[in-house]
């Protein structure tokens, strides 16, 4: 939803997405949520799993295993705390949102996250902090398993806007991730290709963001290259050119967004918020 365009930009929120993938016969699949049409932001859209920071995921006490925070600060230029809250909200979010759990040993992940599901319950209802849950059992999070991706910042006439930094993170083995969550009406996996084929046909409804995401997945062919590459962060903050909706949004590859639509479809993007 818009703001009436005089009001000050309402203030970001940190945030962090997590583009979950894993290897397949046809390339490399991601993880997908259609949210639930009911959610104050991006309902019925297809996202990655993720969510906003919670003032508890600043817990300096928490135990990491991998790059170091100043690491994660440098990466997506931040400060410390900012990166700590960041990552941990991404492994804590993928967690709560798909039952997948990027914490263990330093060099084991958990076997059965499926067993800590009444914890996964608490976090999601915010009775348990994540650096409490790691604590009581022992985990340290592993930061080794996740890779910086990009940041994108929501426009500033929006009512609800996000700093949100993206990871990319591959599927643990042994682990499943699932649809249990409300806010997600449907999940399933796709690779970058499908998803982006979906979107022009109008079977998937995508933000600038996702669009853009599955566009630099689709360039890899394994999971381990993707991993490795070397992917340049700087801040995406999308302008509203006019009061049309998304049709208005205007970004370094805006021009190839909007031409990736499918027949017909502009109406409906003109009714839609970024």
């Amino acid at each position: 939803m818009f703001t009436d365009g005089n009001s000050a930009p309402v203030p970001l929120r940190d945030a962090s997405t997590v583009v979950l993938v894993r290897d397949s016969a046809d390339g490399i699949e991601v993880f997908l949520q259609r949210r639930v049409k009911q959610m104050a932001f991006a309902g019925g859209m297809t996202v990655f799993p993720g969510g906003g920071v919670d003032q508890r995921d600043r817990d300096a006490e928490i135990n990491w295993a991998g790059p170091e925070v100043g690491w994660w600060a440098e990466k997506f230029n931040t400060d410390v705390e900012t990166a700590r809250a960041l990552v941990c909200a991404a492994v804590r979010e993928t967690f709560e949102e798909c039952g997948v759990l990027l914490a263990g040993s330093e060099d084991a992940v958990y076997e059965d996250p499926a067993a800590l599901s009444g914890e996964r319950e608490r976090l999601v209802n915010k009775d348990l902090s994540f650096a409490q849950f790691l604590s009581y059992h022992e985990l340290v999070l592993r930061t080794d398993l996740l890779a910086p991706l990009s940041h994108w910042i929501t426009p500033k006439n929006e009512v609800r806007r996000y700093d949100t930094r993206f990871f990319l993170a591959e599927l643990p083995a042994g682990h499943t991730a699932d649809g249990e969550t409300t806010e997600a009406a449907e999940t399933l996996w796709q690779t970058a290709e499908q998803a982006l084929a979906a979107w022009n046909t109008g079977s998937h409804f995508l933000l600038p963001p996702t669009w853009s995401q599955l566009r630099v997945v689709a360039e890899h062919r394994t999971v381990a290259e993707l991993m490795a590459a070397e992917h340049t962060i700087v801040p995406i903050e999308p302008s509203i050119a006019d009061p049309s909706g998304l049709a208005g949004l205007r970004f370094q590859d805006s021009d190839a967004y909007m031409a990736s639509l499918g027949d017909g479809r502009m109406d409906q993007l003109k009714n839609t918020n970024a």
